[in-house]
């Protein structure tokens, strides 16, 4: 099989040989792929520098399998950097696409949300709004949208003063008294609603977004941790002893 010119992004690379890549890549008609980039790592490679994570590709290569061969390789448009903290949050997302897609499975519109995604990102945008909204797109394309227009049992339209039990398998339940005891996540009307409608503003409802979104993802991810959370963690934790020894100093 010999594909062209296919819209992709690079999600991770390794080292192979002394002068080859190993790629995971995200095609938009093909889903996540695995690719040999022969050469690449050569100092006179035309791919040297490019095949990195976040920038927008036209990839071709030939074969099939899980490896297929890269032959070609450019920049499909220029593309805002994602820098900063952002870049965790872009490791992120791709993290997410290499555990939870299989190979060959393509998923068009979780293409175009992952662009999204990474314009975002590259604007400064709220890196929590993004990550959640895009986590949202995720599920609700491997067919596990959350339900956050209704409460499970009655149907009824989801009502921002109240307060939901919500059960990943499920959907949200609305509790008869707010401090009732959960099955699942506690949760407001008004943080569901926000969800659904890219708009998360408040501490509040991010936390608690937050929660809802860790707790499904979990039974999706298995008891693997991320590795791009730990990275994260870990810069953190180190900027924190850092500024401690500053200030004692």
């Amino acid at each position: 099989m010999r594909v062209n010119s296919q819209s992709a992004y690079v999600l991770h690379h390794r080292d192979y040989s002394e002068s080859s890549l190993v790629l995971e890549a995200f095609a938009i008609h093909h889903g996540r792929i695995g690719l040999l980039a022969k050469g690449a790592r050569r100092p006179k490679s035309p791919w040297r520098g490019l095949l990195e994570p976040f920038r927008p590709l036209l990839l071709s290569w030939t074969g099939r399998g899980e490896l297929a061969i890269l032959t070609g390789a450019e920049l499909e448009r220029d593309a805002s950097i994602v820098e900063g903290r952002q870049v965790f949050s872009g490791f992120y997302l791709n993290e997410l696409l290499m555990r939870l897609l299989h190979r060959h499975d393509p998923h068009e519109n979780l293409f175009a949300a992952y662009r999204r995604a990474l314009f975002a990102l590259s604007q400064g945008a709220d890196d929590e709004t993004v990550l959640r909204v895009f986590e949202r797109d995720l599920l609700r394309e491997l067919g596990y949208g959350l339900v956050l227009d209704r409460e499970v049992s009655t149907e009824s339209p989801l009502e921002a003063e109240a307060v939901y039990d919500y059960l990943p398998e499920h959907g949200p339940r609305r509790l008869a008294q707010p401090d009732a005891a959960c099955e699942g996540v506690r949760i407001s009307g008004a943080s569901l609603l926000a969800l659904a409608h890219d708009s998360l503003d408040g501490v509040d409802t991010r936390r608690e977004v937050k929660t809802l979104m860790r707790a499904t993802l979990a039974r999706h991810l298995g008891d693997r941790p991320l590795n791009s959370r730990r990275l994260y963690q870990s810069i953190v934790a180190a900027r924190l002893r850092n500024n401690e020894r500053d200030s004692r100093s």
